[in-house]
């Protein structure tokens, strides 16, 4: 028998209706509650509620949340990724966990991964009521890994779609999509075979994702520097899980960060790339986590 109750529920952020899972555990005093989401383009379902459910075992409320303007929650232009309304969804989860009755409000820490690990890091930085964090293969830097990924000589062809994204845009014009995985000739936003395998299996798991995102969203992306924030974390504990074979998130951009960061922090380091908390190295990278919510927490 589950040690916790899940719900699905539903809350404002900035007047758009945020769709999220709920676990509440069974127990009479306040508990402490963790607030996450997933990465780029993915809902609440892909994998990540299995964390959730670690920790709701343990004794957290829990609010795993999908962002606006995609999964369930409410939002438009769908599939549009802008990180800065992001961390404010983030930030709104975190008033709506501390307006329940069975979480103690001065014990909120929050999790996220890939996209979310650089949202957690601005959140700790520039939101107190957070006390603890788990930052698990963060996007740190949105120019440098754009520029990693993208050939030079792409370079001038990326910027023309940009410019007739926005005219289109102006003109009342649906925004342009691109496709998140795929084959070659459809030109992904990840064109590695790991994150191919990866988003294709977790989007099995939901009903509401999408093989798409909003052009431009990799626009945002590429404007995104959550890095520069790591240094402004403490006093606040934040915990980085970082792949050794990154390529999605860097993992020599994840180590520096990780460097620059003050302490209270701790680093656990996993064998594989970019995927590999979500299956193959999941008990190590969950129990990680757990461990430093249990610590900070309780």
């Amino acid at each position: 028998m589950k040690n916790y109750s899940l719900t699905k529920v539903n809350y404002l952020s900035d007047g758009l209706k945020i769709c999220a899972l709920q676990y509440i555990p069974h127990k009479n005093s306040k508990c402490p509650a963790i607030v996450m989401a997933h990465g780029f383009g993915l809902p609440k379902e892909a994998y990540i509620n299995k964390f959730a459910e670690l920790f709701a075992e343990n004794g957290f409320a829990v609010i795993l949340f999908d962002y606006r303007n995609l999964g369930e929650s409410e939002g438009t232009p769908r599939g549009e990724i802008n990180p800065f309304m992001q961390i404010d969804d983030y930030k709104n989860s975190i008033s709506y966990a501390a307006s329940l009755e069975k979480v103690d409000a001065n014990r909120i820490g929050i999790w996220g991964t890939s996209y979310s690990g650089g949202h957690v890091i601005v959140t700790a930085a520039t939101d107190r009521r957070v006390k603890c964090v788990v930052s698990q293969v963060p996007t740190i830097s949105g120019s440098q890994s754009s520029s990693r990924r993208m050939p030079a000589q792409k370079d001038d062809g990326y910027w023309k779609l940009v410019s007739k994204d926005r005219i289109n845009r102006i003109k009342g014009k649906d925004p342009m999509m691109k496709k998140l995985v795929g084959e070659a000739n459809l030109n992904p936003l990840y064109p590695m075979e790991e994150a191919r395998e990866y988003y294709t299996k977790a989007q099995t798991l939901s009903t509401s994702a999408s093989n798409e995102v909003t052009f431009r969203s990799t626009e945002y992306a590429r404007m995104y520097e959550p890095g520069v924030y790591a240094s402004l974390v403490s006093p606040t504990p934040i915990l980085f899980v970082v792949a050794l074979k990154d390529i999605v998130t860097p993992t020599d951009l994840c180590l520096k960060s990780y460097q620059e960061s003050l302490q209270p922090k701790e680093l656990i380091t996993l064998p594989g790339g970019h995927f590999t908390p979500y299956i193959e190295q999941f008990d190590i990278a969950a129990k990680a986590a757990l461990n430093w919510f249990l610590n900070h927490l309780y």
